[in-house]
């Protein structure tokens, strides 16, 4: 019995045999997460060659299709793909040494890059389940970590807590590291997280996810811990992104572009003179990796359909002030947005 997945990928690429040693790729066919293992598929099937770390667990949970077997002991790559004349390999992802050594050997490479790609873009329903899971615990761990925060934590110890929370929730661990800036950080889209001080009347910016499963999900909320009266700018600003990441899920349906989809918030943004203060795309797909296609860019032309996980984060930026980004994990559902994260998005205060 052949595994579909593989099958699918391997007569993408048109080549003798497609060949996976990446972390993600191999857990995306395999179902297994491993450090070590080479997927080789061809017209006879897909094989999984592990070593003895991994080889009794691998028997038992590797996908139906996928034959288990050890990796022979002292034997190259090369060596042990003998017999093939043409490889796909993601070239994206394959390291320089891996592919001259495989040139060296004689093979003919080919890219499995946008096969893997176009086949990881729409996700499977028990993908979907796994992104659902990461989502509905990024939410509980979130609404558990505002009755904690208290003034003089650190970015470093709020992010702990909200980290903690998810694990406690059933995550395996983030899907990134959490990013959580107090006042003028949040004015830097990515922020290293610090020692910074949380003081009475400071912008809080925390983007956030987690892992079930495999799967990631990814959130940012900004508020206020108390309202000292200085930030009417700063709360006209996030009605304003808050709008503009609204009408997305309004506005944008299976059929359109990345491009249109971008366009939705950055156009709103404009008429209120923030446009040029959304620095960054509105997003990007979500899935095994948390940065994967598809992307809703000012470039972007891929098409979107039912089944992709997407973000859904407009944001805006004054340098040295303050910044805003608020951020859904969303899919679509005949033809529709749905959100996966879902807590509050209104202006919180503390």
């Amino acid at each position: 019995m052949k595994n579909l997945l593989t099958d699918k990928i391997f007569s993408a690429t048109g080549a003798d045999a497609l060949v996976v040693t990446q972390e993600d790729y191999r857990f995306y066919l395999t179902g297994f997460q491993s450090s070590f293992g080479v997927v080789v598929a061809d017209k006879n099937g897909a094989k999984f060659y592990t070593d003895s770390r991994y080889l009794e667990a691998a028997k038992s949970k590797v996908n139906e299709g996928i034959k288990v077997l050890e990796y022979p002991k002292g034997e190259s790559l090369a060596d042990l793909l003998k017999g093939y004349s043409s490889l796909a390999l993601s070239l994206a992802k394959t390291s320089a040494s891996e592919y001259i050594s495989l040139k060296n050997a004689g093979y003919d490479i080919v890219d499995s890059t946008s096969a893997f790609e176009l086949s990881m873009a729409i996700k499977l329903p028990d993908e979907l389940k796994n992104i659902k899971a990461a989502c509905e615990v990024a939410d509980k761990a979130y609404l558990a970590l505002l009755p904690q925060i208290k003034e003089g934590m650190s970015e470093n110890q709020v992010a702990a807590l909200l980290e903690y929370e998810m694990r406690k929730f059933g995550a395996s661990g983030t899907s990134f590291s959490t990013i959580c800036a107090f006042g003028a950080n949040s004015s830097v889209p990515h922020h290293e997280t610090d020692d910074t001080k949380l003081k009475f009347g400071d912008i809080v910016l925390i983007d956030y996810g987690c892992k079930v499963g495999g799967y990631c999900s990814d959130c940012t909320r900004t508020f206020l811990f108390g309202d000292d009266k200085k930030h009417e700018e700063f709360k006209q600003a996030y009605n304003r992104v808050l709008e503009a990441h609204m009408l997305v899920k309004e506005k944008f349906t299976a059929g359109m572009t990345g491009r249109e989809g971008d366009a939705i918030a950055r156009d709103y943004l404009k008429q209120y003179g923030l446009d040029k203060y959304f620095t960054h795309s509105l997003g990007h797909g979500i899935g095994i990796n948390i940065h994967e296609s598809p992307n809703l860019s000012p470039k972007s032309e891929q098409v979107f359909e039912n089944g992709m996980v997407f973000s859904d984060e407009p944001g805006v930026y004054f340098e040295g002030k303050f910044g805003i980004r608020i951020e859904d994990t969303v899919t679509l559902e005949n033809g529709k947005v749905v959100s996966l994260t879902d807590s509050d998005k209104s202006l919180k205060i503390l």
